[in-house]
């Protein structure tokens, strides 16, 4: 075996160090690369499980194995990594200089000073980490990569101002749910990345903005990490953060990591401050050494890293802590601070259960049980709490099947907040990683498979609350169109009249009225109208060539008002001439052709409608014929007027001559004892159309029913008769009916000069449903008198007496026979003058 080589490529970021690893790898018969994150790690899975097929590669991190059977690439998380290599022909190391971090960087030193290739190893990482490999490994050949681009420092930049495709870094979930919003207010939205998101959710979040869905892209330090983003621009929300010990102001080389962000391959990037990133106080700033540091990569380099003892003495729980907390021999390396699994062990190696871990099988086994990542983030008390419950059933062999089924079920809830669904990813990682876990579970692959299945549902449901509160895609539509034409966005309409771009409604058509989204800020409605003002013309067009092919069917007739839905189309009036049409300001506004079409077809559809009032037409044109003359020209007016009828007191009778009244017979007028009409009109179908012109303003009866009961303000064609009242013909047939009655009874009686009494046959009145009293009521209208029969006595037999009747009309109808003055103002009156 020859002999294995170890190469350093250190540099910043943006070299292309993991991409050379990827082809050094693929050049091997097998190898190995350990991740600082799951989600680097499976982002080389995929591109290797490209190259090299699916069942040559695997994947092993802590909640997730994908082992196929001979599988010769591994992609590992470093703490899932063989220490030693595991054999492979190369072996990885990326983002060595973590070795430095206080929690993790023990575990990336054993890797550093263990881990070796059959043939090659390669240790990627910052250009700082080069005195420690020369320190601890100094047979390692040092390469050093400079930077495909360059960054450049361009000050501070407001949240409006910002160019697109930037990323804000923010040190807190508070702070970057506030850019966040902020964003989404001003400019769309933006993806939203935290430590705190599971894998799945960080990749959908930041596809979001890779497939540029979005322009911008909130998120903590965790960004600097390995993720490989289209962005031009880093603005930092602030220089602070918490490290688990204290707020200190970030050292440059992170601050360059964060930075080094911006600008990938050959396409430079600038980093800058956030302007009004932080509250109150003066927002802090870059001083000129450290954009110095950042621009020219250079700075302090790193003189020690941490490390623990990777292979701890098991003999007793004493022993394993005292190895634990040994300090190292080297110079250059220092003890790793208490991390969360040693913290778990101390405090749970004072419980009383911890007197009966004693053989070095059982004291291993409960340093793997501390040794449970804390997903969570609670805390060492609440962390050794869930530790002491597990190693319940561990102590004994496995955790039940039900006991983990139970706990997955529990988290198998996608309804809540962001923050509720980040809790239960976190715990459900927890469990995920105790079912990988080969000896600790029974049913382990069917646990693990649930764990997945509710971690991916959580994680889809996270994504979707992070989209749904910072992520307003139509902002983002239209504001990436600002420049450029409007005309040429994607602008739909649909069959429910909603106004669409590239599938966001921007607002809804009503018939031909476009209203802005109710949904839209004061600032959005600008801009959602000016998106449809230039492409309303075309969708309202095409609209109403779908409503002319419908033949108007959604079309109402309303107070004169021609309507579809609520929009106003036309206003109808009803002329000597015909009806004439004025069409609304939204059908003016229409293109030519469509406007045109539109209205022809709206005369068309009037026209049928109107089809009902031919005896009114008839009416208006017997008005205007010269051989109607003055005196029927006056009645005819009255009757217009009166939409069909008029009472004969108010129509000027007096004045009509008798030789006329065959001619306004012929037109379809009715001389009645009480009213003139003209029945034609008295029909529900033109009623129902003057009513809707707003011609008549009467309450509408629909049917136009013989009898209906009476009320204060009769509906247009009914008489009073008592507590009913009596549809207009129908009350001329009853008193036509009693006076042929009457004077056949005068005609048998001429020898009784004096007798005017007679019998009436109210079966007429009866079935078209008037009641008794109200027959009584109707008749003594028209000046018919009923004299009530006299009982039989009591004990008498045969028919019954019947009432008698007699016709008195009223001195005042006497006097309406003869010749009087024309009332003033009234249709007859007024023709009188203008013929003197």
């Amino acid at each position: 075996m020859q002999d294995s080589s170890v190469k350093a490529v250190l540099g910043p970021t943006n070299t292309g160090k993991t991409h050379l690893a990827i082809e050094r790898m693929c050049a091997h018969s097998s190898g190995t690369m350990g991740f600082p994150l799951r989600l680097l790690a499976r982002e080389v899975y995929d591109r290797v499980r490209a190259i090299k097929g699916d069942k040559q590669v695997a994947l092993i991190t802590g909640e997730e194995r994908i082992e196929p059977e001979g599988a010769r690439y591994m992609c590992c998380t470093v703490e899932a990594m063989p220490r030693t290599g595991g054999g492979a022909g190369f072996v990885a190391l990326d983002e060595a200089q973590l070795s430095a971090d206080r929690e993790r960087g023990h575990i990336f030193t054993d890797r550093l000073l263990n881990a070796r290739g059959r043939e090659e190893t390669m240790l990627l990482g910052a250009a700082t980490l080069a005195p420690m490999v020369k320190a601890l490994v100094p047979e390692a050949e040092i390469t050093e990569r400079p930077r495909f681009s360059t960054l450049t420092h361009i000050g501070p930049r407001k949240l409006s101002r910002l160019p697109p495709r930037s990323a804000v870094v923010a040190f807190s979930a508070e702070q970057v749910y506030a850019v966040a919003e902020m964003l989404r207010r001003f400019r769309g939205g933006a993806a939203v990345v935290m430590g705190a998101l599971s894998p799945e959710t960080r990749n959908r979040q930041v596809e979001l903005f890779q497939n540029g869905e979005v322009d911008y892209i909130v998120a903590t330090d965790a960004i600097g990490m390995g993720l490989n983003l289209d962005v031009t621009h880093v603005a930092f929300a602030g220089l602070s953060k918490f490290d688990g010990v204290r707020t200190r102001r970030l050292l440059p080389a992170e601050m360059a990591q964060i930075a080094g962000r911006a600008g990938r391959h050959q396409k430079d990037g600038t980093f800058g401050m956030l302007a009004g990133g932080q509250r109150g106080g003066t927002p802090p700033e870059f001083n000129e050494e450290e954009i110095y540091a950042i621009e020219e990569h250079r700075f302090a380099p790193i003189t020690k890293l941490f490390w623990r003892d990777a292979e701890p003495r098991f003999d007793s729980l004493g022993t394993l802590i005292a190895d634990l907390e040994t300090p190292p021999e080297s110079e250059v390396l220092r003890l790793a601070p208490e991390a969360i699994d040693l913290a778990t062990l101390k405090r749970l190696s004072e419980e009383p259960f911890a007197a009966d871990i004693r053989s070095p099988g059982m004291v291993r086994r409960f340093w793997e049980a501390c040794s449970l990542p804390d997903f969570r983030q609670r805390g060492p008390d609440v962390h050794a709490r869930l530790v002491a419950r597990l190693w319940q059933d561990l102590r004994h062999g496995h955790i039940g099947a039900d006991y983990v089924a139970a706990r997955i079920s529990e988290l198998d809830n996608m309804a809540g907040d962001i923050d509720t669904l980040q809790g239960r990813i976190a715990a459900i990682r927890s469990w995920a990683y105790i079912c990988q876990r080969p000896d600790w579970v029974l049913a382990r692959d069917e646990m693990a498979a649930r764990a997945r299945a509710v971690e991916a549902k959580l994680s889809d449901a996270l994504h979707a609350r992070l989209t749904e509160r910072f992520v307003n895609r139509r902002t983002t539509i239209l504001m990436k169109s600002m420049g450029e034409d409007v005309s040429a966005l994607p602008i739909t309409l649909d069959d429910d009249g909603v106004v669409s771009v590239e599938g966001e409604a921007i607002g809804k058509v009503g018939g031909l009225r476009f209203d802005v989204d109710h949904s839209a800020s004061h600032a959005d409605r600008k801009m959602l109208l000016a998106a449809a003002e230039k492409a309303l013309p075309r969708l309202l067009g095409e609209r109403v060539d779908r409503l002319i092919a419908a033949e108007l069917a959604d079309v109402t007739l309303e107070r004169g008002a021609i309507r579809w839905g609520r929009q106003n189309l036309a206003t109808a009036e009803l002329r000597d001439s015909g009806a004439v049409l004025t069409p609304s300001r939204e059908v003016d506004r229409l293109p030519e052709a469509n406007r045109t079409a539109l209205l022809t077809a709206l005369d068309a559809w009037l026209e049928r409608r109107l089809e009902p009032l031919e005896p009114l037409r008839k009416l208006q044109q017997a008005a205007r014929s010269p051989d109607t003359g003055s005196q029927g020209r006056a009645l005819l007016l009255n009757l217009i007027a009166g939409h069909g009828f008029v009472t004969r007191e108010n129509a000027g009778i007096e004045h009509l001559p008798k030789e006329l009244r065959p001619f306004l017979r012929k037109t379809g007028v009715t001389f009645g004892a009480l009213d003139i009409f003209a029945p034609g009109l008295l029909k529900p179908a033109p009623r129902r159309i003057l009513h809707a012109l707003g011609r008549d303003r009467r309450p509408l009866e629909e049917m136009m029913l013989p009898v209906i009961a009476d009320r204060a303000k009769l509906p247009a064609g009914y008489r009073h008769a008592g507590s009913q009242a009596i549809r207009l013909d129908l009350a001329e047939k009853i008193f036509r009916a009693a006076h042929e009655t009457r004077a056949t009874s005068q005609n048998r009686a001429k020898a009784e000069k004096r007798r005017r009494k007679f019998v009436l046959d109210l079966s007429l009145p009866v079935s078209i449903g008037l009641e008794p009293d109200n027959i009584v009521r109707l008749l003594g209208q028209a000046g018919f008198r009923v004299q009530r029969a006299r009982p039989m006595a009591e004990g008498a037999f045969g028919p019954a007496r019947p009432d008698l009747w007699e016709w008195r009309p009223s001195r005042r109808k006497t006097e309406r026979q003869a010749p009087v003055k024309p009332r003033e103002g009234s249709a007859f009156a007024a023709l009188a003058d203008l013929v003197r």
